[in-house]
């Protein structure tokens, strides 16, 4: 018997999870397949930022998810004599979160595969292993075995979530391009703190560089580097713990050790994300070096960029076409996260005393200088997703237009009409937005053109200052949304655009796609709806049935239970 399913994900990583979780809230049906026969348990990313914590918040997950976290933790770089010469302590909380939190995976992992108990059309296959695929058409044909069981598959789309070592991508012939020589680090995990420090601090010692970083729940993770041809049964038996854990505790045998394993860190990066109806996501397209901690968080970026996209097409909202911009918009930001991870691992950990001694008085040189120590301590040499290809307005020269168009828009908290206090986010949900200051988008919009957006399921916001919400005088249309502007953020905000314009388009992933003045809000619609792909008037989006209705898509888009199951929709 064939199985057959809108998206079949490869690897219940945090990636596929991700990704299935999103499909699950807008109504999209998917089966994720792993090999093993649970979760991984152990734990390998521990730095999760603030655009991943929103993405999660879409999922419905958030608050879940930040109960395992250790929110606004800095990191500290030390000298050879323990001197703090570089301070990483960003305070904003731009995006909703705060910028730096620590973390424990394999409990984020469980929260992300509960969550797809919520939804009827996604299921999670353990012990399944892809044996083979075949795009025909327009679909793609899947073998798998499932203990003695060779099943068949047949699915619109298929997803590769399975890692640096992806079959996916192999299968794909699809190049996995080296950067730099792989480093190793044996990382040791450590139940009831000894240290208790609540930050990361990075020991840039020649002789030995080390990683202390606290994690919640009471636990301490330290990494230490591999060096030439060190084994891992010799590093990680009794003895060789004990030598290393001697290097940053008073009594290393006192140390209640969890578990301690060699990791390979490499810097690859995928010629391409997509192949026909295959795509690649997480470490399947990307590697990096630890350095920065954006290796988890930029695979849950491709998540958050590409699940949006796939449900359109599927529910027949959009062309294919514009999967095309999965790649063009992630592929270049990963590989500039790559970037600046090898770079930072070079500064950071060189093993010449020299080199490092040079390091070491030149950083606290440039530590005295006020602009310089804020443009570390703030995080503003992370590079930030500026999309200027894609679902995105760009004028005659490929250039974005607008100052803000192609980045993420904020998220603060905002008055909803019944009075709650909330963040932005939550009054949109996975779906277009056109949010406007000051005034009713709607106003600005032929009735085809506001008919359009509807049909997608968008959300009319007006941001009006929290003093007018239960007073605004001015014309709104049924079906606009009033906020109030509680902390003056999006004030400030729209006043930044100056002459670019008072109303923004924003994608499911928060993206503004356009910014525009009221007056040439249509015409900028009509640039998007055939970006798009206006496929609206179409009545069928499945091989064999109608898509959910928006009454369907918005019982499952925060979480709720689907209120049909895959098979009772097709």
């Amino acid at each position: 018997m064939t199985e057959e399913v809108d998206v079949v994900i490869i690897g219940a990583g945090p990636v596929g999870l991700t990704i299935a979780n999103y499909l699950g809230c807008m109504g999209v049906s998917a089966v994720v397949l792993e090999q093993r026969d649970k979760l991984i348990d152990y734990p390998r990313g521990v730095g999760m930022d603030d655009e991943c914590l929103r993405s999660f918040q879409a999922i419905g997950l958030g608050e879940a998810v930040a109960q395992h976290t250790t929110p606004g933790q800095k990191m500290r770089f030390l000298t050879m004599t323990g001197k703090t010469f570089a301070l990483i302590d960003p305070q904003t909380r731009e995006f909703g979160w705060p910028r730096r939190n620590s973390f424990i995976q394999p409990m984020v992992d469980e929260i992300l595969y509960e969550g797809l108990q919520r939804f009827d059309c996604i299921s999670t296959w353990f012990g399944t292993e892809l044996l083979s695929f075949e795009q025909t058409g327009d679909a793609v044909q899947l073998q798998v075995q499932q203990g003695d069981t060779r099943l068949s598959i047949r699915s619109r789309w298929l997803v590769g979530c399975d890692g640096g070592r992806s079959i996916v991508r192999k299968s794909l012939d699809i190049g996995f391009d080296g950067i730099t020589d792989s480093t190793r680090w044996v990382v040791i995990d450590i139940l009831d703190d000894p240290l208790g420090l609540p930050d990361s601090y990075l020991h840039c010692v020649p002789s030995r560089p080390y990683v202390s970083i606290a994690l919640p729940h009471g636990m301490r993770r330290l990494e230490f580097m591999v060096f030439g041809d060190e084994t891992e049964e010799e590093l990680c038996s009794p003895a060789g713990i004990q030598s290393l854990l001697k290097r940053a505790l008073p009594f290393p045998e006192r140390a209640n050790v969890l578990r301690s394993r060699v990791y390979t860190h490499n810097a690859r990066l995928a010629q391409h994300f997509r192949k026909g109806n295959a795509l690649i996501a997480g470490d399947a397209a990307h590697l990096m070096p630890v350095w920065q901690g954006q290796g988890y968080n930029s695979g849950i970026r491709d998540a958050t960029n590409l699940a949006w996209k796939l449900a359109m097409v599927i529910r027949g909202e959009a062309s294919a076409d514009i999967l095309e911009s999965y790649e063009s918009e992630r592929r270049e930001h990963a590989k500039a996260m790559i970037d600046l991870s090898v770079t930072a691992g070079r500064i950071f950990a060189p093993t010449n005393k020299f080199v490092a001694w040079l390091r070491d008085r030149i950083a606290l040189a440039l530590n005295a200088i006020p602009p310089v120590k804020r443009y570390f301590v703030q995080m503003r040499f992370k590079p930030m997703p500026r999309f200027t290809k894609g679902i995105v307005l760009t004028n005659a020269s490929g250039q974005p237009e607008g100052r803000t168009t192609g980045r993420l828009f904020p998220q603060p908290m905002v008055i909803a009409q019944d009075g709650k206090s909330i963040r932005f986010d939550d009054v949109i949900g996975i779906r277009f937005a056109i949010v406007s200051w000051g005034t009713d988008p709607q106003l600005h919009l032929s009735e085809a053109g506001r008919d359009y957006w509807r049909t997608l399921g968008a959300r009319f916001i007006a941001v009006v200052p929290e003093t007018q919400l239960n007073n605004f005088r001015g014309t709104v249309q049924d079906g606009t949304i009033m906020i109030g502007d509680a902390q003056g953020v999006l004030h400030e905000w729209f006043a930044h655009q100056d002459a670019d314009g008072s109303i923004v388009v924003l994608r499911p992933d928060r993206v503004v796609a356009a910014i525009v003045q009221p007056q040439h809000l249509e015409a900028a619609s009509g640039r998007l709806m055939s970006m798009i792909g206006d496929r609206t008037s179409q009545t069928q989006c499945a091989p064999d049935g109608p898509k959910p209705t928006p009454a369907q898509r918005d019982k499952g888009e925060r979480g709720a239970p689907m209120s049909v199951t895959f098979r009772e929709r097709y």
